[in-house]
Formats: structure tokens, sequence, C-alpha cells
């Protein structure tokens, strides 16, 4: 797998920009802000944090995500660690790591946490209030052999226009698949072909607003 790490251009000083897919790893105007906005709040959380609760994710990029919802996870005081897993085919160098998180808080000494963890491929990280693991591979192959089933899904490929393969329908179906009763999903885009793609699969999807200059965004629930 050729490295990340020069795949990697910086916008606005420590903003990374997949050169693979033009496109940033996260908000050019307020990454931190768009995370709570589209997968805390698009999942419902942490008012639906409960003890086991199980998270996953399309696309791990500079662990924001991750970060995050750790944050909230520990601040809710819930018995046992939040279960995390990321589906992840470029894993990103940690000297880039280190340098995208430039532009995060501390999280009380959870960045660094995170970043000293990170060996810049896949592998189980445990911390204290968390277990992550990180899926490396291409997620058509490897979500479909994830024996787990997510409460939460953070769906946070790159652009569909720019990286189709994240959003595909029979992809859809897999996250649907490996999604309990009642769990939800959630993405920043509102594109019509992901939303028909997770409709299709069972899930009850809306529309709603969505963060900064993206006007909408997409959240999903699983009835049954």
């Amino acid at each position: 797998m050729q490295n990340q790490t020069d795949q990697i251009t910086w916008r606005d000083g420590d903003v990374p920009v997949s050169s693979r897919f033009d496109d940033p790893f996260f908000s050019l105007e307020n990454g931190l802000a768009e995370t709570q906005h589209v997968f805390l709040n698009g999942n419902d959380l942490p008012a639906r944090f409960a003890p086991g609760f199980q998270i996953a994710e399309l696309g791990f990029g500079t662990g924001l995500n991750l970060l995050v919802v750790w944050e909230a996870w520990l601040a809710a005081g819930i018995d046992g660690p939040l279960h995390f897993t990321s589906f992840e085919a470029f894993p990103m160098a940690p000297a880039d790591m280190l340098r995208a998180h430039q532009s995060f808080p501390a999280f009380d000494g959870k960045r660094d946490a995170l970043a000293a963890a990170w060996q810049g491929r896949g592998a189980v990280i445990e911390l204290p209030g968390l277990r992550c693991e990180v899926i490396e591979g291409d997620a058509r192959m490897t979500l479909p052999a994830w024996q787990g089933r997510a409460d939460a899904w953070f769906l946070d490929g790159f652009s569909p226009a720019k990286n189709p393969e994240l959003w595909s329908p029979d992809l859809m179906q897999e996250v649907a698949t490996h999604t309990a009763a009642q769990g939800t999903a959630a993405t920043y885009t509102a594109a019509g072909f992901v939303r028909r793609g997770l409709s299709d699969a069972g899930f009850a999807v809306e529309r709603t607003t969505g963060y900064g200059r993206k006007r909408h965004m997409t959240r999903a629930r699983m009835p049954t």
C-alpha cells in the first residue's frame, strides 16, 4: 500500500487535504463543530450512550471524530469503555496526524494519547474509557467480514463525487446489515444516491440541516 504521507497537501497551515481524492479531511471552517453537528447530534449522542455502546465509522482520517465522541463518552460517565470501530483504506502517517492535530484542542490530553498510540496502520487501541479498532483495507471487503453491529454509524468518507466506492449501494447494504435494531447513521452528505442507498438497505432516512456551507446532511435510523 502506498504511503499516505505522499498523498497529503496542507491548506491554511495545518488542514490536511487528500491528494488522492482532492478533498480535506475535515471542514475548513471548523472541523470540531462539524463533527459535533453531523456525527454526534446526527446520531442523537450523547443521549443514547449506554454501557457497551458500539460506534462504527467509514473513514478514520485524522481521528477527529473519535476524539470528539470519546470526550463526550467520558463526560457522560458511562460504565465501561466506548467501543469504536473504523474502516480505513489509507491510514494517515503518524507525522501527518501529529501535524493535523495542531488544529484541534487537547481534549484534556486525549489528543496526545491517541497520537502516541497511533502507528499509522490498522490496530486495536485501548485507552482509558475507549476500545478502538481501526481495520485497514477497502471497506467493501473488510466490512462484510466484520462480526460487529453498530448502535451508531459515522459515514465520513471523502466526497461521494470523488470517492463513490465508499458510498455504493452495496456498501450501504453492508452498513445496514451491521447495524443494531434502532441503530442510527449520520453523514455530512445529502447526495441523492447515498440517501437512496440507505433507504433501499432498510433505513428510515431524513434530510436535515447541514453544517456551515453544506445546506443539508443525512440522518438514518434502522427501524428494527
